[in-house]
């Protein structure tokens, strides 16, 4: 296979880690006989640094022409006033938008060897292998009006409207990928919503019911999104395909980290109606540890995983790549935030020594 793979190293660690991913994804393309062809361009905070926006047109236009995109993470303190008028997220949504990226796939798995890592009982994470499928180009963060005012009359009062906006197709749609993604695994999809108290989650509530007629050999199941939040800690075992909203997504996948231990282990997929994805690792840009070569790969590495699998359709790729990480975490190799010593470069080496165990790693990129 031939594919043109774009990286947004963005800010932060993402550098450190993307180049991990292209080491990865190098490794695969020489095992398996494909042809990777990268291009780099900027988004987050260093496209603001370098061209005054957070996405520039040039680096739209080189994701629209890709097979599939990897990106780092944006972000960090020097671009998080408040009051300011671009900032490196914003860039962020306008890619999801730009690219029609409507699902975010979070896959959350506990490794037997990491189970120690984790702040929950041993037996709260047996068996904890779930998929979160978060909407992305609705509700809160999208929706309009979104002003703040000074209230007349109030006598400086200060008022700040976000708007929580759905439609049905946009429900469908992200639901059904929910559906079709749960029939090779278990067949239960929950849908988590508000619906005791917001409109918005009794249209999903709604859409979610319809769309499940259409899938007979899966169950659906109901869930508010607090009693969800609890039952994530208590019996995540229980879940196997979890779909919601945008801003439920967004912290639920972020609590559901604590069961693998670490941020730096979780990959994630952005989805459209096409071959074409947005591929990154759950964790911020790191900006504390950045430059330092301690930032764990993993994350983005599983992210390239999943880039094989959905974006290139390179089924048994993806899964040696994924099996080549865990038996690295299996013999034990870890990074600091694992509690090892570990370097992104060693850690990252182990994984490709998997992958290609006869031939040294050979990189373009600096790692």
């Amino acid at each position: 296979m031939n594919a043109t793979i774009v990286l947004l190293p963005g800010d932060g660690i993402g550098p450190e880690v993307v180049a991990a991913g292209r080491v990865a994804l190098e490794t695969i393309a020489r095992r398996f006989a494909h042809t990777f062809t990268f291009e780099e361009h900027l988004a987050g905070g260093c496209a603001i640094d370098a061209t005054g926006t957070a996405l520039p047109d040039e680096t739209l236009a080189a994701c629209k022409r890709a097979h599939a995109v990897l990106l780092g993470a944006v972000g960090g303190p020097r671009w998080d006033s408040p009051t300011a008028k671009v900032r490196p997220e914003q860039g962020l949504l306008a890619l999801r938008r730009g690219l029609g990226l409507y699902a975010n796939l979070r896959p959350v798995r506990v490794h037997p060897a990491l189970a120690e890592l984790s702040p929950l009982k041993p037996e709260r994470l047996a068996g904890v292998d779930l998929l979160f499928v978060r909407e992305l180009t609705g509700g809160l963060y999208f929706g309009q009006p979104r002003l703040r005012e000074t209230v007349a009359g109030s006598g400086g009062v200060v008022r700040a409207v976000d708007t929580l906006e759905y439609t049905d197709v946009e429900i469908r749609r992200v639901v059904r990928l929910a559906f079709r993604l749960a029939g090779p695994r278990r067949g239960k999809v929950t849908s988590i919503d508000k619906a005791n108290v917001l409109e918005s989650s009794r249209l999903w509530r709604e859409e979610a019911i319809a769309v499940a007629a259409e899938f007979p050999a899966c169950t659906l199941e109901h869930q508010l999104v607090d009693s969800a939040a609890m039952r994530l800690m208590t019996a995540a075992a229980s879940f196997d395909v979890i779909v919601t909203e945008n801003l439920f997504g967004d912290i639920l996948t972020d609590e559901a980290a604590v069961l693998a231990g670490s941020l730096g282990l979780l990959p994630s997929a952005s989805l459209g109606e096409g071959p074409l994805g947005l591929y990154e690792p759950i964790h911020g840009s790191a900006p504390d540890i950045a430059g330092q070569g301690i930032a764990n790969p993993v994350g983005t590495i599983l992210s390239a995983a999943l880039l094989l699998r959905y974006s290139l359709g390179l089924e048994r790729e993806a899964t040696a790549l994924e099996r080549a990480v865990d038996g690295a975490l299996t013999d034990g190799h870890r990074t600091h935030d694992l509690g090892g010593s570990l370097s992104t470069t060693a850690m990252t080496r182990e994984i490709a020594h998997r992958l290609a165990p006869s031939e040294p790693v050979r990189r373009s990129l600096t790692l």
